[in-house]
Order: structure tokens, then C-alpha cells, then sequence
């Protein structure tokens, strides 16, 4: 059953156009949080949700890097608004591959925000969300993590990372009252992926949250979009490695 009626509607990385798009999409009648660095600065956002029917917009302070913050912002949010409904994950960088293959710091940084970060958030977010019996999670992975590409290995591990903790955190949650959706997209032609030649089945931030809202309404676990990339890369798979190396990003 579909938990986003109950209690606010939290955006983490209240800046991403998947995140919005998708709080637009479930906005009606609710009340959202955006957590974001410089929250003084989303009236933009705030604006589209409050078109698209929401009864209060919030805004918090909110850096995915700072892990100490995380637990405190979650403790905060449920004492000020109650328990969270629905919790998106929106945030995470791209990187450069050609600059993480050389630079370690960078590659750190990477997975710092793609994976460890997620997993902090994850773990206090699900552990209030079982204390109150009920909520939704929202985790956008990546086919890039399905089988780690060449092309773009320190990002594509990262999701790897990511994917496998969501997978036994939604076991964990089962039963608790707590569900977990994970969105596999691939190639997204957005702010991250600017100036980059847009792969095959690429889709826009409209279409991942159009997907992922109807999923998160049918309650289901997963969501791979376009949808045909799941048997696509249950092919791609079985791929010899030496073919699978020289494959694009």
C-alpha cells in the first residue's frame, strides 16, 4: 500500500531534477520537505511544488557529505513535522572518470557521496521509519552498477555499492511496516550528464520520476527505466569480459 499520505514528504537533495520532478508528482495534498545545501536559495523549487498542490514547503539545511549531520536533520525533521511518509534519496555526483583514475581523492569523493553517504542516511532513516511501524524509501541507483563498465568504473562501483546494501536493507525491512523502492535508470540527460553524448535508451529526469512515482503507487521494490534494460542487461551480463571492456559508458 502506498505510505506517501502519511506524514511530510522529505527530498534529500532538494536540488536535483529527479528529486522535484518526482515530489511534483507526489506533492497533492502533502506537506514537503526540500534538504539541500543553501536551502535559502530552492524558492524556484518551492514554487513548482506549490503549483503542483502540496500544502506546505519546507526547507532544510542539508550536505549528504556531512555524515554526522545526517542522524540529527532526520531526529529534527520527525520532531518538528512527525513521522516521515516518504524519504527520496536525489542526491550524488557523476564525477570524472578520467580524473578518479589517477586521482584518489577524487575517487574517494565519489564513492564518499554515491555509496557511504547513502548508506548513512539509509541506516537512520529506516531505523526511525521501523520505530513508527510505517514509511516509504526511495533509492535511485543505476544500471551502472548492474555490471561495472570500464568506461566509467569508480561511479559505476559506487552504484554497484549501493545496490547491494539497498537489497538487503529491503529484506531486513520485511514485515516492519517500512518498504523500500529502488530505481534502476540509465543514462539520464540532465544537469549531471551535460555536455555528454546521451547513450541508448537514455531517458529525461520526467521519465525516471514519472516510472518511479507509479511504482512507489503500486508497491513495488524495484523499477529499472526504461523498463527494457532489465532483459537487456541480464544479456549483458553473460558478456565475456573481454568484450564487456570495451563497451561504452
Amino acid at each position: 500500500m502506498d505510505d506517501t499520505g502519511v506524514g511530510p514528504i522529505v527530498i534529500f537533495g532538494g536540488r536535483s531534477e529527479i528529486g522535484i520532478e518526482l515530489a511534483r508528482r507526489l506533492a497533492s495534498g502533502a506537506t514537503v520537505l526540500l534538504a539541500a545545501r543553501r536551502a535559502d536559495q530552492l524558492d524556484d523549487q518551492r514554487d513548482v511544488l506549490f503549483q503542483a498542490g502540496a500544502t506546505a514547503v519546507h526547507t532544510k539545511e542539508f550536505d549528504a557529505d556531512d555524515l554526522s549531520a545526517h542522524g540529527p536533520l532526520v531526529a529534527e525533521i520527525i520532531a518538528e513535522y512527525g513521522p516521515i511518509g516518504t524519504a527520496v534519496l536525489a542526491f550524488g555526483i557523476l564525477g570524472d572518470q578520467t580524473r578518479a583514475e589517477t586521482d584518489a581523492q577524487h575517487a574517494i569523493d565519489i564513492v564518499h557521496t554515491d555509496f557511504v553517504a547513502q548508506v548513512s542516511l539509509l541506516t537512520h532513516l529506516s531505523t526511525a521509519m521501523r520505530a513508527a511501524g510505517h514509511g516509504s524509501l526511495v533509492v535511485f541507483s543505476s544500471v551502472a552498477g548492474v555490471r561495472v563498465r570500464r568506461a566509467n568504473y569508480v561511479y559505476g562501483s559506487a552504484k554497484a555499492g549501493l545496490d547491494g546494501f539497498v537489497s538487503g536493507l529491503a529484506d531486513a525491512l520485511h514485515g516492519s511496516g517500512v518498504r523500500l523502492l529502488v530505481a534502476r535508470p540509465g543514462f539520464v540527460i540532465g544537469r549531471m550528464t551535460e555536455g555528454m553524448t546521451p547513450a541508448p535508451l537514455s531517458s529525461t529526469p520526467e521519465k525516471v520520476a514519472a516510472a518511479t512515482a507509479k511504482a512507489l503507487a503500486k508497491g513495488r521494490c524495484s523499477v529499472w527505466i526504461p523498463w527494457v534494460l532489465r532483459p537487456l542487461f541480464f544479456v549483458l551480463k553473460l558478456l565475456p569480459q573481454a568484450v564487456w571492456r570495451r563497451m561504452p559508458r
